[in-house]
């Protein structure tokens, strides 16, 4: 979970040391929310520029004030991290790139998005609201099948296939559409009383269906592997990663561009395991003692 705008971004220090952020050049965060890791960039180098992207219009917005300070230092854009091979960008430039996955506390505090089963709110989950699918829809129409498949793989419940069932069942009847009336069905199906070091249930259905809506995992693998060959030697990529599937994905992908066969190897490891929050950080943000970050270095 990237932290609150007020605060002190995920792994900061941690992600600007494995970036090498004293090098002048061009330094891309793919996924730039509020512009936490930038700014810090932008401030303890004059020698860089930033490149951000995100799809979220809000988070850009506030970015953009942010870090006007900086003027044509910083260029940002509207756009998913997975499009920046297209963007017509001089890679021979770019020293490091950062990925920061996952969504902020300024989307998840915000009702009106939807993302936590929290706060009462309409169920829409979109980063991007150029998109039609919302977390809504695909409660309406997927087939039991499909709900099942995405409890299952994206948030790992185990009452995926009863939980599907019930909302088909229940949706004829009457339309699920906030946030309220899915988490009380989850809590209901789940049989969910709160007890020390579980996971609420309506956490992985509503991880499952962010994921779904937004396409998070989508490419990552693929993206990653493309980006190796266009980024120059010595370029870093740094990638900090909120739960287990965008983790092992990362990590799965990473190794095998270390460990090439056919090629020659494309990256260095710079994380043998990753990176993980203090417990002062923990303690000071809670919503990051799930961070993981890892690094590697184009060869």
């Amino acid at each position: 979970m990237k932290g609150h705008p007020l605060h002190t971004p995920v792994l900061l220090e941690e992600a600007l040391n494995y970036l090498k952020i004293e090098r002048p050049g061009i330094y891309i965060d793919g996924t730039i929310g509020l512009g936490g890791h930038s700014l810090e960039i932008l401030r303890r180098n004059p020698q860089a520029q930033v490149i951000g992207l995100d799809l979220d219009e809000t988070s850009l917005l506030i970015a953009r004030e942010r870090l006007k300070e900086f003027g044509p230092r910083i260029k940002l854009i509207q756009a998913d991290f997975r499009s920046l091979p297209a963007l017509g960008i001089d890679f021979n430039q770019v020293c490091g790139l950062l990925l920061d996955l996952g969504l902020s506390s300024f989307q998840l505090d915000n009702p009106n998005r939807g993302f936590s089963f929290n706060l009462e709110g309409p169920l829409d989950m979109r980063f991007d609201h150029r998109i039609k699918m919302t977390a809504a829809k695909i409660i309406e129409k997927y087939s039991e099948n499909q709900l099942a498949a995405i409890f299952a793989n994206y948030g790992e419940l185990k009452q995926a296939r009863l939980l599907a069932r019930e909302i088909v069942t229940r949706r004829k009847n009457q339309p699920i559409r906030t946030t309220t009336q899915l988490r009380r069905l989850v809590e209901e199906i789940c049989r969910w009383r709160p007890q020390p070091g579980k996971t609420h249930p309506a956490a992985k259905v509503f991880q499952a269906l962010r994921i779904e809506v937004n396409g998070e995992l989508r490419e990552l693998d693929q993206f990653l592997e493309k980006i190796v060959y266009l980024l120059p030697v010595g370029a870093r990529i740094v990638v900090i990663s909120f739960h287990s599937l965008e983790d092992r994905i990362v990590k799965h992908t990473l190794a095998k561009l270390a460990h090439s066969n056919q090629d020659k190897p494309k990256i260095r490891l710079l994380t043998r395991k990753p990176a993980t929050p203090s417990e002062e950080e923990v303690k000071r943000n809670p919503r990051s003692h799930s961070a993981k970050l890892r690094a590697a270095e184009v060869i």
